[in-house]
């Protein structure tokens, strides 16, 4: 990746590579606008059409009462993209490439092939929202689709990674427009906490709001992310000297995450009064009731949220894809710095990618519900995939040496994996098998999940090695090339988790084609 060696450059400022921390509060914030970008963007870009779409069905078909579930989630995406910060930090290399050299390069193949053909399909998802808000205004999709696939190429290849960062940052600010939302929709603040505080289902304890359940945070914590941020930190050259201001980065964007996704849940509440917990159709369906029941240009102003939900969606999901693919070849030119000249390859991944979304998307007939719907199970079945990978990664001594995760860390990342598993397990099947028991299913799995956290996490914790002391300036500690590093270590329990995941992998992906072909085909 190529870029000025002694400056790392943001949207909102310019600080020295290696020079000395800033002192003082208000040098700390220009620190913090100088760093500040790619923790704020991947979790904004989360907030895609798909997330816009769950939240707008949370809020109509189950009013305010599955707001508790955000706040959740806050602790979740910290912990996972924290862990990336530091790996993308200290090793200076992307997620895929990263598990190629520590891992195996089958098991990269493997990481980066999933992650492809899943963002293939969300990136269709996203040119639907674009198509779908834009129909709003009338506008066809033969126009709107297009329009955007230039727009995106256009502004991602300009050579200029400050360029690119500004223009996503617009995207980040026009998530204010929430706020004529909740002016026009009356939201009633003290149902607002009550609910974020209190945990219920409208209508009772239900399948159907279970899943919902699941697909908020499914939605809300996708796999792409951990590809997307650690090749960001990579291209804009931040290094462990930065990683507190990378840290605040991503909490930041994930409260702003978690407010948007309750404000837009809150807003769509005001359709509840009007259906049952069966009414949600559609985004474009939801700015035509919020329309004809609030006025007031509501419904225009949540299509203009989807169209921008997707746009970003579009943009940081391509260029996660486009950052994997480079990773398999350390050969591969890749960056936002780079001029499309000597970037082809990464810059031509890009377009490709945008431009088969597009076609798909555009073409007569095109099974758009059955693409969704494989999307929702494909990221049930890559999360407990990928959260495991990074876990492997973070406890990576010879990789992070002292910026390994902490036993304290490890026993929450390890809990937060074992539940988003679960959830996942839960969402996957009942994607595949709609008869299943949701409840009894998620019982189920909770009590085993639950005693093999109680016998094994001892056990596991008590084999860790103690975490390395440096000697010298830990935010100076970087990784030595990865290629002239040992191998890690394969441990009985290293072998047998990776094998498990695979196994999973395997089976869980077998019944998906087997679901997806049975549905295509009847």
């Amino acid at each position: 990746m190529a870029h000025d060696n002694d400056q790392i450059t943001g949207a909102f400022g310019t600080i020295s590579h290696d020079g000395p921390s800033r002192k003082g509060i208000r040098a700390r914030i220009l620190t913090l606008l100088a760093i500040i970008g790619p923790g704020l963007i991947v979790m904004v870009g989360d907030n895609d059409a798909g997330g816009v779409s769950t939240y707008a069905q949370a809020g109509q078909n189950f009013g305010y009462s599955l707001l508790w579930t955000l706040p959740l989630l806050i602790p979740v995406l910290v912990v996972n993209q924290e862990m990336v910060v530091r790996l993308g930090a200290v090793t200076g290399v992307g997620h895929g490439r990263l598990i190629r050299e520590r891992i195996g390069k089958r098991w990269s193949y493997l990481s980066v092939g999933s992650i492809l053909l899943l963002n293939s399909l969300i990136i269709v998802t996203e040119f639907i929202g674009i198509s779908l808000s834009m129909d709003y205004f009338g506008v066809s999709p033969f126009i709107s689709v297009p329009v955007a696939i230039v727009a995106l190429f256009l502004v991602t290849s300009s050579g200029s990674f400050r360029r690119w960062e500004r223009f996503m940052m617009l995207f980040v600010a026009a998530n204010a427009l929430v706020i004529p939302l909740v002016i026009h929709t009356h939201i009633r603040s003290a149902q607002v906490f009550h609910h974020l505080a209190i945990p219920g289902i409208r209508g009772g304890t239900s399948s159907s709001g279970v899943l919902l359940i699941i697909s908020i945070i499914g939605t809300t914590v996708a796999p792409w992310q951990l590809f997307f941020q650690e090749s960001n930190i990579v291209d804009k050259r931040i290094t462990p000297r930065w990683i507190n201001y990378e840290r605040v980065d991503t909490i930041v964007g994930s409260f702003i995450v978690v407010i948007v996704a309750s404000i837009l849940i809150a807003a769509c509440a005001a359709l509840a009064p009007h259906g049952t917990t069966n009414s949600f159709t559609s985004a474009l369906g939801v700015a035509r009731d919020l329309g004809r029941y609030v006025g007031h240009g509501t419904g225009t102003v949540f299509a203009l949220i989807l169209l921008n939900s997707s746009i970003v969606g579009a943009a940081t999901v391509t260029l996660a894809s486009s950052y994997a693919l480079g990773d398999l070849s350390p050969r591969f030119n890749q960056g936002l710095n780079v001029p499309l000249r000597e970037a082809k390859g990464f810059y031509g991944a890009f377009a490709g990618l945008l431009v088969v979304a597009g076609v798909i998307t555009l073409l007569p007939g095109a099974p758009l519900g059955l693409i969704t719907l494989a999307v929702q199970a494909l990221c049930g079945l890559m999360l407990p995939f990928t959260t495991i990978m990074v876990l492997l990664l973070a406890n990576d001594t010879a990789t992070l040496g002292p910026w390994v995760n902490s036993r304290r860390l490890n026993i929450v990342a390890i809990i937060i994996v074992a539940i988003l598993t679960d959830l996942s397990v839960v969402m996957m099947l009942s994607t595949l098998f709609s008869s299943i028991n949701v409840l009894a299913l998620l019982e189920w799995l909770a009590g085993i999940t639950a005693v093999g956290l109680l016998v094994g996490m001892p056990m596991g914790l008590r084999r860790m090695a103690p975490r390395p002391v440096y000697e010298d300036d830990k935010l100076e500690y970087r990784t030595s090339r990865l290629a002239l590093m040992s191998p890690p270590v394969s441990s009985r329990a290293r072998r047998f988790l990776l094998r498990a995941n695979l196994a999973y992998l395997v089976v869980a992906g077998v019944l998906l084609v087997v679901r997806i072909v049975q549905m295509a085909t009847s």
